[in-house]
């Protein structure tokens, strides 16, 4: 059966909750396994048939936590998981389209083939504040990554992808 793996990073909820709601989404039409950034390793790339990578953006880039991911766990997939299907979903403060620009060049680097553009859900959180604050999504971009888990999850089962 065709896995979605549903790979995230989140500090402070906003990346999270977009995953779950994803993973929510998934669920309804195949396999789909949620698995944070911090534990996720080759064999999980390996066994999936398909990818949604969630992370927030810091600093204007991807953040650390799914850089550090995607470091470790590059080469020892390098050649094997190639044209396999991904999505990417961005949690940003501004415009995210920096963060959205670096996970694609990753994914180009291991040949994955891009469903759709990014999704980017934007907190507008612009002051140290806001920034460190505990993000609350709301329900109907949340909606958006449940559509996005949903329309992964039905492409792999279906074999559109």
């Amino acid at each position: 059966m065709a896995e979605l793996l549903i790979v995230y990073h989140s500090r402070t909820g906003g990346s999270r909750q977009m995953a779950e709601a994803a993973h929510a989404g998934a669920s309804g039409e195949g396999s789909a396994r949620l698995v944070r950034a911090e534990e996720a390793e080759p064999e999980d790339l390996l066994a999936a048939s398909g990818y949604l990578f969630c992370a927030p953006e810091n600093l204007a880039a991807l953040s650390g936590a799914m850089k550090e991911f995607f470091d470790r766990c590059y080469y020892p997939v390098l050649g094997q998981i190639e044209a396999r299907p991904y999505a990417q979903m961005i949690c940003a403060g501004s415009d995210g389209e920096n963060a959205a620009r670096q996970l694609a060049r990753i994914a180009q680097g291991w040949r994955l083939k891009p469903v759709q553009e990014p999704l980017i859900i934007c907190t507008h959180a612009q002051t140290p504040e806001a920034i460190l604050a505990d993000k609350v999504i709301p329900e109907d971009e949340l909606q958006m990554c449940r559509d996005l888990g949903q329309a992964m999850a039905a492409g792999l089962a279906m074999g559109m992808f």
